[in-house]
């Protein structure tokens, strides 16, 4: 063990050293945020100019590349350290704003107001607010996301400034045992859906006869907008692979896989680069730090199949086969990669791990609840004013998460659901927005935790589109390997087609519900037993739209084409022909300053006319049922 702490001592030296020159600056540093977030956005470009104007004007900057700061919202955004300053947050700074910006802030050392987010510091600076008091970020707890946007993710030694596997020296010290009973203690759920406690599965492993173990890192994300494990692994990728030797230890693995979905090239980019380090400094291999302990990580890219975040369908890809689930038991903890003991963990649920090595199950289980401790990451999506990665204490309420944290809804209509959970998950309605987000509050309401996705709907959203939208990603994403799954999600998958169509039937809502809950009680795996959910909760608190649907053929929210028709009100038209030029199939007649009319039987209701018309207020209306909507062309025209 002695070995082991002088050999991390002289590492931990000059990673003092080279932190120090940034507390420390001569000369100012530039942050960009170059997650996957900042490169949609422009920030390579944005980085690309301020190299330029800087080097035109022989001024000497440092850049780094950091990963996701969490407003998604406001990419790019840049950080700027003055000289033995802390670093101040501006957003965003976009790339025709860039040159602008290089000359007053880089150049002149002017503060940008308009732009500005926050200061790095617990107090105001200079005059600045501290970050924490954005309203995105006051009511968050980074903990996992505790180094995104500080530090540039491919420097080893930034990691190790900031305490880097310093937990895994702990846990060296502790033994085995001690660690279990650790994270006991911490409560620690897997954040990769179900919420299994951690430990459980580690002792199962543990307990299992067989001298190779494997332990794997499940990072094949498949939620249709989630995002918080890639930003974890882009901004921070080592805190992912020390939590793997943590677990790894505890288990008695040998080899270790960090499973990651190839639609996340720079998560993998930069998952090498740490890896690589980790070899160079004598963190992997043989008899790491001469602790007897033997560790390998590689990686495994997958090819994108949502299944294979399945645990079984995800060994049977990595052991070469086509990613398919298989019963269980026996439970991949005693029979799993290559029929071997094997532990399978979710990115969030390794990066928890030095922080609570570290710090201790007692600091852990300050945040969150008696059943859910801790934080999770949600990538907050959907109708929502302010999008992006988030980090809070479990526990807190949708309605704070939603409202104070993302702003409310966007263009300030009437929130109506918000869905957890991805397409696994369920749809909870406006009037339960109070809910705890913990995984037994959210279980109770028909949904589940997922992995973090969180999606905000508002009145323009159609809950029967919804259902059958997450059902239609679901139906293709099965494996098709057991027949609840394969056959009863494309049964309910039609009658949904045909609810949305205007062709459904009274009898249609009781045969949906029946095929729901025996998909749900006959699937082989998680996919086909959570698919359902979307269904089932959009028939539980959104009944009345399905009936709607069948009884009345109109859509309330005016998004099933075939529900709604289009027409021209007489005391509007100003006879400009724009509807008429635009139409495809000639369905509306009329002269140039004259009233148009459409001709319903021709009509294919793709509603180009409605997009088109120029009228201060909409000439076109449209009709669903009994159901009329005018809407300004300033609405029309954002959809």
């Amino acid at each position: 063990m002695d070995i082991a702490v002088d050999t991390m001592n002289i590492l931990y030296e000059r990673a003092q050293e080279e932190w120090r020159e940034i507390e420390d600056n001569r000369v100012p540093i530039v942050y960009v945020g170059s997650a996957t977030c900042g490169r949609a956005a422009g920030a390579l470009d944005v980085e690309k100019v301020l190299r330029e104007v800087v080097s035109s004007e022989e001024q000497e900057v440092k850049f780094f590349q950091v990963g996701c700061m969490g407003p998604c919202v406001l990419e790019p955004i840049v950080m700027v350290q003055e000289p033995r300053g802390i670093p101040i947050c501006y957003a965003p700074v976009k790339p025709s704003e860039a040159e602008q910006f290089a000359k007053r802030v880089l150049l002149d050392g002017d503060v940008w107001a308009e732009k500005l987010l926050g200061a790095f510091s617990a107090e105001p600076y200079k005059g600045i607010p501290p970050i924490t008091s954005h309203p995105m970020m006051s009511k968050q707890v980074r903990n996992v996301l505790r180094n995104c946007g500080l530090i540039d993710p491919e420097n080893f030694y930034h990691y190790l400034a900031r305490g880097g596997y310093k937990a895994f020296l702990r846990a060296l010290e502790m033994g085995p045992e001690t660690v279990l009973e650790e994270v006991k203690k911490s409560g620690l759920r897997g954040r990769g859906g179900a919420g299994f406690p951690t430990w459980r599965k580690w002792l199962f492993c543990r307990q299992a006869p067989g001298d190779v173990k494997y332990l794997v890192c499940n990072a094949d994300e498949g939620d249709p907008g989630a995002f918080m494990n890639r930003s974890v692994l882009e901004g921070d990728p080592h805190s992912v692979l020390e939590g793997m030797l943590i677990a790894g230890y505890t288990i008695g693995a040998r080899y270790g896989y960090v499973y990651c979905r190839a639609e996340y090239p720079l998560a993998i980019q930069r998952l090498e680069k740490a890896i690589k380090q980790m070899y160079d400094h004598g963190l992997l291999g043989e008899n790491i730090l001469a602790s007897g302990f033997s560790f390998d990580i590689s990686i495994k890219k997958g090819a994108g199949a949502f299944v294979c975040g399945e645990e079984t369908a995800l060994i049977a890809s990595i052991e070469g086969y086509r990613g398919m689930p298989r019963p269980r038991p026996p439970f991949p903890a005693i029979s799993g990669l290559w029929g071997k003991p094997t532990v399978i963990q979710n990115v969030e649920t390794l990066a928890n791990l030095p922080l609570i090595i570290y710090n201790g199950a007692d600091w852990y289980g300050q945040f969150g609840n008696e059943k859910s401790k801790g934080t999770k990451t949600f990538a907050l999506a959907g109708k929502v004013k302010r999008t992006g990665l988030i980090e809070v204490p479990l526990g807190i309420t949708l309605r704070e998460v939603i409202y104070e944290i993302g702003g409310g809804v966007a263009n300030d209509k009437q929130a109506k659901a918000v869905q957890t959970g991805g397409p696994s998950g369920g749809c909870i309605p406006a009037e339960m927005f109070d809910l705890p987000v913990d995984y037994e509050s959210l279980t109770s309401a028909g949904s589940i935790m997922g992995s973090g996705g969180m999606i905000l709907m508002d009145e323009d959203n159609c809950m029967v589109d919804i259902a059958r939208f997450f059902l239609s990603f679901t139906q293709a994403e099965s494996c098709g390997k057991c027949a609840p799954c394969r056959v009863g999600t494309m049964a309910m998958l039609s009658i949904l087609e045909k609810i949305c169509e205007g062709r459904g039937e009274k009898e249609d809502i009781d045969r949906l519900e029946t095929l729901a809950y025996t998909v749900k009680q006959g699937s082989l795996c998680g996919l086909g037993q959570t698919a359902p959910n979307p269904v089932l909760t959009s028939l539980k608190y959104f009944r009345e739209e399905y009936e709607e649907h069948i009884k009345n053929k109109e859509c309330r929210a005016f998004v099933c084409g075939p529900l709604i028709s289009y027409h021209i009100d007489p005391e509007r038209c100003v006879g400009c022909t724009m509807c008429a030029k635009s139409c495809p199939v000639n369905a509306i007649s009329g002269v140039r300053k004259e009233t148009h009319k459409v001709d319903q039987e021709k009509c294919i209701r793709c509603g180009e006319c409605w997009r088109v018309c120029p009228a201060i207020y909409s000439a076109v209306y449209r009709k669903s049922g009994s159901r009329v909507r005018y809407e300004p062309v300033k609405e029309r025209r954002k959809k």
